[in-house]
């Protein structure tokens, strides 16, 4: 495996052009210019981020999700309330969420607060979702033993029935969060390991952004 790791090519991607010195004072205008880049150069679901947490005793966990909107209060996300993220952010707020273009060579990292939005924004983000989402999240049971996957797509087969009978079901389990940033941080590769970081980071209501080093 080592040889392997060692073998496989990095930074293969083609950078856009990027002059720090330019960059807008809001962090979700860049993201927004960056993530608009994503998608013009075909990035494979730009969309999808890793959401990092931890538990009451400080133990992390992370896994890739799909972002759902972003705008000047931060970055929204949903689950299940059972979850583990879920349990995770009731404990401990704190989150982290990672965003790597590969095909451009630009990552993305967020860190904040994250805060559930509430029962009415939890039932128009589930209402939103295609059937088929609705139905996979109605018919799961978060990290309950499985005993097979005969069983879950039994499951998921019997919610589809009840999401078609019943178009206007609501999970009342399902969570709608939002990350609300304190800290952002823009990285460009490059061939040459001369890799830009520019972080943003929030002082009240202000926001204040400067380079470091790779």
């Amino acid at each position: 495996m080592r040889q392997l790791l060692r073998s496989l090519p990095a930074l293969s991607g083609t950078a856009p052009a990027f002059d720090p010195e330019a960059a807008p004072d809001d962090p979700l205008e860049l993201f927004s210019a960056w993530f608009a880049t994503a998608v013009e150069h075909r990035v494979p679901e730009p969309h999808a981020a890793t959401l990092a947490t931890a538990d009451a005793d400080g133990r992390p966990s992370a896994r890739v999700l799909v972002l759902k909107d972003v705008g000047p209060d931060g970055f929204a996300f949903a689950t299940d309330a059972r979850s583990a993220k879920a349990s995770d952010l009731a404990a401990n707020p704190r989150a982290a969420l990672g965003f790597w273009w590969q095909p451009v060579l630009r990552q993305v990292r967020v860190e904040g607060t994250a805060r559930h939005l509430g029962v009415e924004a939890s039932a128009d983000d589930y209402l939103a979702r295609s059937p088929a989402s609705r139905a996979a999240a109605a018919g799961v049971r978060p990290g309950e033993p499985l005993t097979s996957v005969d069983e879950l797509r039994a499951a998921m087969s019997d919610a589809r029935a009840r999401i078609d009978a019943d178009p206007a079901f609501v999970l009342p389990s399902w969570q709608a969060w939002l990350v609300v940033p304190d800290v952002l941080e823009f990285w460009q590769g490059s061939p040459d390991r001369a890799h830009v970081r520019l972080v943003y980071r929030r002082d009240a209501d202000r926001w204040s952004h400067g380079l470091v080093w790779p």
